[in-house]
């Protein structure tokens, strides 16, 4: 026999369970974004610059994409070193989803300054929405590296590491 309690309670525990439901349907689903962001970054090779390298050129793979440890010097426009992209504070870790999506569509940073030409953005800026949401799903879920990268130098200015340098043809 239902007492007024037992049908009192009795709607929280359908919302608990149909939460509960929810909760674990959305653990793949979640997943599946993560894994589809895994696959666009390998695609799109943004450890191509992002990932560290050894003293031998081979990406050390353990640090994910902690920032490029080789920059590149642009003709009037100085020396870039590819920036730190995991979810740690010396990456993109104060920077939100919307930021994160912006920089990687339109070239602006969250403090306006612009990404380099190095950074294909302009091609990115045609990622469906999914896509982009499963890219920044796969950026904040990997692990935190610290690593500060340093930052850019202008024309004539001392690098204070390794860099390509990029000229045009006939210079």
């Amino acid at each position: 026999m239902m007492t007024s309690q037992t049908l009192a309670v009795f709607p929280l525990a359908v919302f608990v369970l149909a939460a509960a439901s929810l909760d674990a349907r959305a653990e793949p689903a979640k997943a599946d974004l993560v894994a589809r962001g895994a696959y666009l970054a390998r695609i799109m090779d943004c450890a191509g610059c992002h990932m560290p390298r050894g003293p031998d050129g081979a990406p050390i793979v353990e640090k994910g994409l902690s920032g490029g440890t080789v920059g590149f010097e642009l003709p009037g426009m100085g020396i870039f070193w590819p920036s730190n992209l995991t979810p740690h504070e010396t990456g993109i870790g104060s920077w939100t989803e919307a930021e994160i999506a912006t920089a990687l569509t339109t070239g602006v940073r969250p403090d306006g300054r612009v990404l380099v030409p190095v950074m294909p953005w302009p091609g990115y800026a045609s990622l469906s929405k999914d896509d982009l949401d499963a890219l920044v799903a796969w950026l904040r879920a990997a692990p935190p590296v610290e690593n500060m990268v340093p930052g850019p130098v202008g024309p004539g200015t001392p690098a204070p590491a390794p860099f390509y340098r990029v000229t045009a043809p006939g210079n």
